[in-house]
């Protein structure tokens, strides 16, 4: 027998800031000295995290959203019920050509009805070793993951990805 499982994934909804540098160079005034980056951090949430519909066996399973092609893999006994697949998309603002660095939870923990759960572990980007905001200060990446999901864990599950973003 299998059962349907659905899933919603969203990003905290304010704004993430990173604080400013309390370590910076101090100027003859004994004030910090102004630097680029300076310019608050913005973290913007365009697409939400979405693995899809699936239905989830006996065996349980995981199934795997690509933040680069988009690809819904799915593996145990799961299996696909179609339906669109999302990566998370953010945009970051702040410093044009600032170096930032993305941080994501190694394990999200997800609620669903009954008092069942279901985690999201593995969370990727498609962003470069060394991230920088463009001219324009705006960097953009996508996120994707694996969903863990033991047996027979049908529903809707949710949850929030913290993501942090700071100056390097």
């Amino acid at each position: 027998m299998r059962l349907f499982f659905g899933l919603a994934l969203a990003l905290g909804g304010a704004p993430v800031i990173a604080a400013p540098c309390l370590l910076c160079a101090q100027d003859k005034s004994g004030g910090a000295a102004p630097r680029a980056t300076e310019t608050p951090l913005r973290v913007e949430v365009e697409t939400r995290l979405d693995m899809g519909r699936v239905a989830v066996g006996a065996m349980g399973g995981e199934v795997e959203l690509d933040p680069v092609s988009g690809a819904r893999r799915v593996r145990g006994d799961v299996v696909d019920l179609g339906g669109y697949a999302l990566s998370g998309v953010v945009t970051v603002r702040g410093a044009p050509g600032a170096e930032v660095r993305v941080i994501l939870p190694a394990s999200v923990d997800l609620e669903g009805g009954h008092g069942r759960t279901a985690r999201v572990t593995g969370l990727v980007t498609d962003l470069s070793a060394a991230p920088r905001l463009g001219a324009d200060g705006r960097l953009q990446f996508r996120f994707g993951g694996r969903l863990q999901v033991a047996a027979l864990d049908d529903g809707n599950y949710r949850g929030r990805i913290p993501v942090t973003v700071e100056y390097q």
